[in-house]
C-alpha cells in the first residue's frame, strides 16, 4: 500500500537529477546459439506487443537460428528497430531473444526496476528513440547514439511511490485481460460448436478437410468468396493531416481514435489506393507483426492502410455475410489455420496467398446470419470488456506520461 496520494498533476522536478542511459541502465549483449543455450523459451519481437509491459507469447529455441541474446527475469527486451512500434517488455524467465532487440538491466541505485519498464514506455523515451533511429525501411537504434541519451528522473523514494501507482494500474489491466480471455474462450467453444457440433443432428453430416458439416454447409477457400488486396508495400511520408493511414495499432482498438492516427497527403493516398481502396463493409486482416486481428470497415471516410494490413472485399454478399466472416476471422478455427501455415513454428507474417488459401466453413446464407445474431450476446460482452481495457490502458499511459 501506498503511504500517500501521489498528485502527479503537481510533481515538483526541482530535485530531479539528469542521467544519461547508460547510467540507468545496462546493455546485456551475451550472444548465444538457440542449440546451446540451454532454455527453453524463445521470444522475438513478434511475440511482444505495442504499448504493452508483459510478454503474452512465446517461441522456442528450436524454432530460430542465429545468435541470440541472453535474457533473464527482471531485465527487459526493447524493440530497437522500428521503435514506432513501442515494444518493450518485462521477461520473467530464463531465455532467449531476438538479436533485433536491447536487453537492458536497471541498475537499481539510479532507477528502481519496478518503475524502469514504465519509464521505457513514456512517450519522452520513445519519441527519443524515433528521433534517433537511422535507416530507411528499417530504422534501427545505435546502443552508441542511445547510451549518451539523458533524462530527467525522481528521487528513489519518490520513484516507489510512482512505480506502486502504476503497477496499481496494471493490476486492473491484468484483471480485465483475465475476463476478456474467459469472454474470448466462451466465444471460440461456441464457434466450435457450432462448425462441428450444433447443426449435425439437424440434417446429414458429410467429412471434410476441417471436420464432419452438415451436408448442405461447403468448405470454400478464402479466395472463393473473398478478394484479397495488399495494403501499402512501403511506409509512407506522414503528415500533420490529411488521409487516415491505419496501421495494425489502430485496429487493435475497439474504436478507432482518429486524433491519434497518422495522416498522409491526399496525393500518396490516392497513389496508395491504387493497390486496394477500402471501403464500407470491407475486412482488414492484420498479416504482420500481431497476426490475425480483424476489423469490419463501419465508416464512410477515406483512408489508407499500412503494409501489415491485407484488404478483404466480399464477391458476393449473397453468399457470405460480413458478420459471420468477421466471426470465422476472429475464430480458433483460423489460428489454427494461421499456425498451419506457419514455418517452422514461428510465424511474423503470412502471404496473401496464405491467406486466400484458408479454408472457411460455409453454411447457407440464412444460417450465416442464425449464427451471427446468436453470438451478438457474447460480443457484447467482449466489446464492452475491450473498451474497459483501452480505457484503463490510455489511463495509464496518461499517468506515465505526466511522471516522466
Amino acid at each position: 500500500m501506498m503511504n500517500k496520494i501521489i498528485d502527479l498533476n503537481k510533481l515538483d522536478k526541482s530535485n530531479w537529477q539528469s542521467f544519461t542511459f547508460e547510467q540507468i541502465a545496462t546493455k546485456i549483449s551475451k550472444t548465444v546459439q538457440p542449440s546451446e543455450a540451454g532454455v527453453d523459451v524463445y521470444v522475438g519481437l513478434e511475440h511482444i506487443d505495442a504499448n504493452d509491459i508483459h510478454i503474452r507469447r512465446k517461441g522456442i529455441p528450436t524454432a530460430v537460428k542465429g545468435g541470440k541474446l541472453r535474457c533473464s527475469p527482471g531485465d527487459v527486451i526493447f524493440g530497437k528497430r522500428r521503435a514506432y512500434q513501442r515494444k518493450a517488455a518485462i521477461v520473467d524467465f530464463e531465455g532467449i531473444c531476438s538479436a533485433h532487440a536491447f536487453v537492458f538491466r536497471a541498475i537499481p541505485e539510479v532507477i528502481e526496476p519496478k518503475l524502469f519498464p514504465f519509464f521505457l514506455h513514456s512517450d519522452q523515451f520513445m519519441h527519443r528513440m524515433i528521433d534517433i533511429s537511422v535507416g530507411g525501411l528499417s530504422p534501427t537504434i545505435n546502443w552508441g547514439d542511445l547510451k549518451h541519451q539523458e533524462f530527467l528522473l525522481p528521487p528513489k523514494e519518490q520513484q516507489v511511490e510512482i512505480a506502486e501507482l502504476l503497477w496499481a494500474m496494471d493490476d486492473v489491466i491484468g484483471a480485465e485481460n483475465k475476463m476478456a480471455v474467459t469472454n474470448n474462450r466462451l466465444m471460440d467453444g461456441f464457434v466450435e460448436d457450432v462448425i462441428h457440433g450444433r447443426y449435425l443432428n439437424q440434417s446429414g453430416v458429410k467429412q471434410t478437410k476441417i471436420g464432419d458439416i452438415p451436408d448442405e454447409w461447403d468448405v470454400v477457400n478464402m479466395q472463393d468468396i473473398v478478394t484479397v488486396n495488399d495494403g501499402a508495400h512501403h511506409t509512407p511520408t506522414y503528415t500533420d493531416k490529411g488521409i487516415p493511414f491505419l496501421r495494425v495499432t489502430d485496429i487493435q482498438k475497439e474504436l478507432i481514435d482518429l486524433a491519434k492516427v497518422k495522416f498522409v497527403s491526399e496525393e500518396e493516398h490516392r497513389e496508395l489506393c491504387k493497390r486496394c481502396k477500402p471501403e464500407r463493409g470491407d475486412i482488414l486482416f492484420s498479416k504482420n507483426g500481431t497476426i490475425g486481428i480483424s476489423k469490419i470497415v463501419n465508416w464512410d471516410w477515406e483512408f489508407s492502410t499500412f503494409v501489415s494490413l491485407a484488404l478483404l472485399k466480399i464477391k458476393d454478399k449473397e453468399i457470405l455475410d460480413i458478420n459471420y466472416l468477421k466471426l470465422i476471422l476472429d475464430s480458433i478455427h483460423i489460428r489454427k489455420e494461421i499456425r498451419r501455415r506457419g514455418k517452422q513454428g514461428t510465424i511474423t507474417n503470412l502471404h496473401l496467398e496464405e491467406i486466400r488459401l484458408f479454408r472457411i466453413p460455409l453454411p447457407p446464407i440464412d444460417k450465416q446470419r442464425e449464427i451471427s445474431e446468436s453470438t451478438m450476446s457474447i460480443g457484447s460482452l467482449i466489446e464492452t470488456t475491450n473498451l474497459k481495457i483501452s480505457s484503463s490502458k490510455s489511463l495509464q499511459k496518461s499517468l506515465i506520461n505526466q511522471v516522466f
